[in-house]
């Protein structure tokens, strides 16, 4: 499955915030905090069409993940067929993906360096195998690295610098190498900077 790998930093730009947490989005947005490109400079930020807003906070979520076009659109549409507040059920359908959880989790110091870890067979399920970075994770299923992956240096590294806190919705085992998924994601577990309702209404023309 294709993703992006082009300049991060001008996606962010563009975007207005810092979308895969790197320091060099940082760095460049606050250097030029600006669109990209020839006319940046004199684009308004707060003169925008409203379809321009629902279209930036789509990109905004799916670059955020990770995801094409395709799936993001699916992940919508599932969503949109569930009980529920279809914003809300989307953003925990992308929350549940294995890699983001990962990432939650600290493992991780990115969600692209998340699904590199799950792709590249570094993580268990319930005791099995799965480098499916899309995989959803449900209620009481338990993440955990593999034995010998948990001696990588850029794993033990993120662990032990980043320290990063693990939300309400995931326990952390005492070791710190294992994750229960506790409880479905609530909106106010997610911070993601997106707003969702653009998103329903973006789709829903």
């Amino acid at each position: 499955m294709s993703r992006y790998i082009g300049p991060k930093a001008r996606v962010s730009r563009r975007l207005g915030t810092n979308i895969w947490g790197t320091k060099g989005e940082n760095a460049a947005l606050d250097k030029r905090p600006y669109p990209p490109g020839e006319h940046g400079r004199t684009r308004r930020r707060g003169n925008v069409s409203e379809y321009l807003l629902q279209l930036q906070e789509k990109q905004k979520a799916r670059f955020s993940y990770g995801l094409t076009e395709r799936q993001f659109r699916n992940i919508y549409e599932e969503a949109n067929r569930r009980e529920g507040v279809t914003g809300e059920n989307m953003l925990r359908y992308l929350e549940l993906r294995l890699d983001n959880v990962v990432y939650r989790a600290g493992w991780a110091a990115t969600r692209p360096q998340a699904r590199q870890i799950t792709s590249h067979g570094h993580i268990e399920v319930n005791g099995r195998r799965v480098n499916v970075p899309s995989y959803r994770v449900r209620k009481d299923d338990v993440v955990t690295l593999k034995t010998k992956s948990r001696e990588m240096v850029m794993i033990q590294w993120n662990i032990d610098v980043l320290d990063r806190q693990a939300p309400a919705w995931i326990d952390m085992g005492d070791n710190g190498f294992s994750a229960t998924i506790r409880d479905l994601p609530l909106r106010e577990h997610i911070d993601v900077p997106v707003r969702e309702q653009l998103i329903v209404e973006l789709y829903s023309k």
